[in-house]
């Protein structure tokens, strides 16, 4: 890891070197693309990545599984995990704010064939990613229209993401704040809705008395045991993933030093809001036993209020989400590989940009990698597919270790080339605890797995995931110095 940081200073007046070379042509290799996201985008293109199907129909699996004072639990938890590798990644992106971020404080803090290997796990999560999404949405369709084939929706929704994504990240990030925006609405309203049912204010379809003193309590804290709330941790983790998205977004917001720390601030507060406001609602209205056995909480939930349609409102709902988690993850997956090639990892080529700046040749790959992980979605989902499930399941949280190491390793590294904490335009509180908490609790939530015999494989799978990349990386790297 030796050699200097060589970190631009945000308030020094020079030219930042994450800045793009003059091109009249706008196409070709850069150093940087263009800086045109606001707070505004940054903030709901987080929510892009994070509030998703998860929410909507993965949190009253949860509650089964917990109880409701354990979900609960398990979500603050990981609230405060989230919050401590937020600000990690936050002193880190407004001290040095590229494009595809934490692949390269990896490289730099930690060594190049973790900072190669984060990327590719990021890289793999979106691009698995997106082949069940297009699958998910074209199924909804389908649903609505099943005279038209699955595949014919998937291709038009392929089609309307890699628009979104290839005029320019100003379009992309104006559609991300569109569909995010669907999704808050509706979860405010469900909150609104929910929480007159639980005070009596509205009626609910089969409420004897006040839902909140029963079903919450009922069972106790932790009916099936508080182990429960361990092994419901790192599904939480997978729930809050896509926060460090904002990392990712670094090279391409206006003013990081201002930007970023207020998208995170504001990001993680209303994601805390949503997320543990929609379980609280979903845990007193319905007996956990029941939560998410045969459909989506929120229908449940607005059903039993009287909401007119409330299944068909809900898939709208779905769609939107699924169609911005695609949108979030096809920009997310195209800037680490453009940040590889920008360094020289990958081939050069795929550095290039189009008119529009946007990184044309890394986007079509990345979408490439989405189509192949669609086709072992339905052909090999018992084998290929699995695996890849597998792995890019606990990579966003093998990410959160790596930015939380590359922080200490920072901090550290900042002092000892002379440079003074008050040179930081962000500093991350109470260092070198908060890096150390971070790197704790989210590793100790990865091995949570072992607790979990349904993804205890998934363990070994990952472990010889990063073994194929680091050896991969190794005999690269010296067959190119011999």
């Amino acid at each position: 890891m030796g050699g200097s940081i060589s970190v631009p200073v945000m308030s020094d007046p020079s030219p930042s070197p994450t800045q793009a070379s003059p091109d009249p042509q706008r196409t070709g290799h850069v150093d940087a693309l263009e800086r045109r996201m606001s707070t505004r985008h940054l903030m709901m293109i987080s929510f892009g990545g994070v509030i998703g199907t998860g929410l909507f129909l993965s949190t009253g699996y949860t509650i089964n599984q917990a109880g409701p004072f354990g979900t609960i639990l398990a979500y603050g938890i990981g609230a405060v995990i989230v919050y401590l590798v937020m600000v990690c990644l936050g002193e880190l992106s407004v001290a040095m704010p590229f494009t595809g971020a934490f692949h390269v404080y990896s490289r730099r803090f930690i060594g190049p064939a973790t900072g190669f290997t984060t990327a590719v796990l990021y890289w793999l999560t979106w691009t698995v990613a997106l082949g069940s999404e297009f699958t998910g949405a074209a199924m909804i369709m389908n649903g609505w229209f099943p005279s038209v084939p699955v595949w014919v929706w998937a291709a038009l929704f392929i089609v309307l993401i890699l628009v979104l994504n290839m005029v320019s990240v100003k379009v992309f990030a104006e559609a991300e704040t569109l569909l995010s925006g669907v999704k808050v609405i509706a979860i405010i309203a469900f909150i609104i809705l929910g929480g007159a049912a639980v005070v009596g204010l509205l009626p609910y379809e089969g409420a004897t008395s006040a839902p909140m003193l029963t079903n919450l309590t009922s069972g106790g804290l932790f009916p099936n045991g508080f182990g429960a709330v361990f092994t419901t941790i790192l599904a939480v983790n997978f729930a809050f993933s896509g926060t460090e998205l904002i990392g990712i977004t670094a090279g391409e917001v206006k003013d990081p030093g201002t930007t970023i720390p207020r998208a995170i601030r504001a990001t993680l507060v209303r994601l805390v809001i949503f997320f543990i406001g929609s379980i609280v609602i979903i845990a007193a209205l319905i007996p956990w036993k029941d939560a998410g056995v045969e459909q989506s909480p929120f229908v449940t939930v607005l059903d039993r209020i009287g909401v007119p349609a409330a299944g068909t409102i809900m898939n709208i709902v779905i769609l939107t989400a699924i169609l911005s988690a695609a949108n979030s993850g096809l920009y997310a997956s195209t800037r680490m590989l453009w940040s590889l090639a920008n360094e020289g990892t990958l081939p050069r080529v795929l550095a290039h940009t189009n008119r529009f700046g946007v990184p044309a040749l890394a986007m079509g790959l990345s979408m490439v990698g989405g189509l192949a992980s669609l086709l072992t979605s339905t052909y090999a989902a018992s084998t290929v597919y699995l695996v890849l499930v597998s792995v890019s399941g606990l990579a966003v949280v093998l990410v959160w270790v790596a930015i939380s190491a590359s922080h200490l390793s920072f901090r550290r590294r900042w002092l000892a080339e002379g440079r003074s904490i008050e040179d930081l335009s962000y500093r991350a509180p109470a260092y070198p605890w908060v890096p150390l908490a971070a790197f704790i609790l989210a590793s100790a939530s990865c091995l949570l797995i072992v607790f979990d015999p349904l993804q205890r494989p998934a363990l070994g799978i990952t472990a010889v995931f990063l073994a194929v990349c680091y050896g991969g990386y190794w005999a690269a790297t010296r067959r190119i110095s011999l």
